[in-house]
């Protein structure tokens, strides 16, 4: 298949990109890394009359790392720079391992960070681990700038906040907290492909070593990532001891809406979902030294 035709632009700054999609809203489309939106158009699924790419704009392709600790990554970052970079590695090592897992390197080269989270695919990685994270994604349109935390951003399947003429610049990730420890999960059919359910947690623990907070993120279940709040109150003031593990695992099973479609039924995942909250649970103690299977 080809695409219809369309016009291209290739704006250098970020003011012209924005005055370009103000002015051709109804009609442009904006292109990041393209791996999902050049499939779309090569099988007619969109047919933009323009398309405003983003990538010669090289202040969107910046990771900064802030004097409180916290890391602002332009919207225009590869999935491979985060793989990469030791700052990235340093700071939320979480990410630079996670990110490992979308798809396969030739489309982590090209791929954005921006251009994922926008889509708003419910199977990828990255409104996940911005939802685990408590990261907060930054706007811009003609009309200035506006923040949105991640756990507001995705409306649904394929659905976000972003209105008519904005474009996603940044996402803003807090500084990392104190003693904490990850863990990260997926199953696909093959390695590479989307996520059947995934899971990402992220564990607070207090100066005695109990669970203070956590954040236990659950992908490719529902239409939507989910942040499974009974598991994360199943886990406050405890150990990750087994029996937290489980209790926390059953909780999110039963929060978690799940759906059935040509990959797998919803009763298959929602065994995946408890699974998959307690693989990486356990992960998670055992960088702090526990080991609750022994």
């Amino acid at each position: 298949m080809k695409p219809p035709r369309f016009d291209y632009l290739a704006p250098s700054t970020l003011p012209e990109a924005l005055a370009l999609l103000a002015s051709h809203a109804d009609t442009a489309k904006i292109i990041a890394g393209g791996q999902s939106l050049m499939p779309a158009l090569n099988f007619r699924l969109a047919g933009p009359a323009l398309l405003i790419d983003l990538n010669r704009i090289t202040e969107l392709q910046q990771i900064r790392i802030e004097s409180d600790g916290a890391m602002t990554v332009g919207a225009m970052t590869r999935h491979r720079t985060f793989e990469t970079d030791a700052a990235v590695a340093r700071h939320w090592p979480l990410l630079s391992h996670a990110v490992r897992s979308i798809a396969h390197v030739q489309i982590r080269n090209r791929g954005t960070i921006g251009g994922s989270i926008c889509h708003a695919d419910p199977s990828a990685e990255w409104p996940a681990l911005c939802l685990a994270c408590d990261a907060a994604m930054v706007l811009h349109s003609v009309r200035g700038e506006r923040v949105v935390a991640a756990r507001d951003f995705a409306t649904g399947l394929f659905g976000t906040v972003l209105e008519p003429g904005e474009i996603l610049t940044g996402i803003r990730f807090p500084a990392p907290p104190a003693r904490a420890s990850w863990g990260f999960e997926e199953i696909a059919r093959r390695r590479g492909d989307f996520a059947i359910v995934g899971a990402a947690c992220l564990i607070m623990r207090d100066d005695a070593g109990r669970c203070s907070d956590a954040r236990l993120v659950v992908f490719g279940a529902g239409d939507r990532p989910v942040l499974a709040a009974s598991a994360s109150a199943a886990l406050l003031g405890r150990g990750l001891d087994a029996p937290a593990i489980a209790a926390a695992a059953a909780a999110a099973r039963g929060e978690i809406p799940c759906r059935s479609d040509q990959q797998a039924s919803a009763q298959y995942r929602s065994s995946l979902v408890e699974t998959l909250s307690a693989r990486v649970l356990r992960q998670a103690a055992a960088m702090n030294g526990e080991h609750p299977d022994e």
